[in-house]
């Protein structure tokens, strides 16, 4: 059984308020509109889904998505099962250390959305500086800001 279906009925215990903390820095710093829509990719339990917007979230553990409450569906990041530009947000919160390719996950993202993007990543991940490295040639990075265990970047999409 994968890790984070083994861990799902203690998810929210043990990371809903590190990642309620980052929800609400992010939120600080951008403001959604109730018309917009947003897809949170790597959402887990839900809990990073907590936007006064549409949204929809992705993951590939079942027993996490069980726990959601928000509109969601079971998938990889490496292939997200949307139209090209169908969410003006795309978010993904301390979880792009976990996907197979980086890479194509980054294009995944990229391919789904209109504009606006956050991306929290665990600063002690090994996979840390290639995938800073990667967020930076694909988007235009408007902000950053370094917390204790992640780096939240806020980007643009370059046209």
């Amino acid at each position: 059984m994968p890790y984070y279906d083994f861990i799902a009925p203690a998810y929210n215990e043990l990371y809903g308020k590190e990642q309620l903390s980052k929800i609400s820095l992010i939120k600080k710093n951008i403001k959604i509109s109730r018309e917009a829509n947003l897809l949170d990719v790597g959402c887990g339990s839900g809990i990073s889904s907590d936007f006064d917007c549409f949204v929809v979230g992705i993951d590939p553990s079942f027993n996490l998505l069980k726990i959601s409450k928000k509109p969601k569906a079971m998938a990889l990041a490496e292939k997200i099962p949307f139209k090209e530009n169908s969410f003006d947000y795309v978010i993904s919160i301390t979880s792009i250390h976990n996907f197979e390719d980086v890479n194509k996950s980054i294009s995944e993202m990229k391919r789904v959305g209109k504009r606006h993007f956050v991306f929290s990543v665990l600063k002690k991940s090994s996979k840390f500086s290639q995938i800073k490295e990667l967020i930076v040639k694909n988007f235009k990075v408007i902000k950053e800001i370094v917390e204790e265990k992640d780096t939240i970047l806020f980007c643009e999409k370059i046209f």
